[in-house]
């Protein structure tokens, strides 16, 4: 299979699974659980979609991030 398939399906469904938080009063993050392939999890940072730390079990999808999401998620209609 090839690894931007990977990584693109991994971005969408962490957006889909995110849920917002408020950190302040006006700025609000997504975040998701990371259970997927940590190799994709790093290409995705590494690429500027996602911040992660290793002792968090969630992600934050950066605004790149859900940028991206949303357009492949016009691409893979349901």
């Amino acid at each position: 299979m090839n690894d931007q398939i990977v990584k693109d399906l991994t971005l969408l469904l962490l957006y889909l699974t995110s849920w917002e938080e408020k950190v302040f009063d006006d700025f609000t993050i997504h975040r998701a659980w990371k259970g997927f392939l940590f190799e994709a999890l790093d290409a995705l940072e590494e690429a500027g979609y996602i911040n992660q730390t290793r002792r968090a079990k969630s992600v934050t999808l950066t605004e790149a991030g859900v940028k991206r999401a949303r357009a492949l998620a016009a691409k893979y209609p349901a």
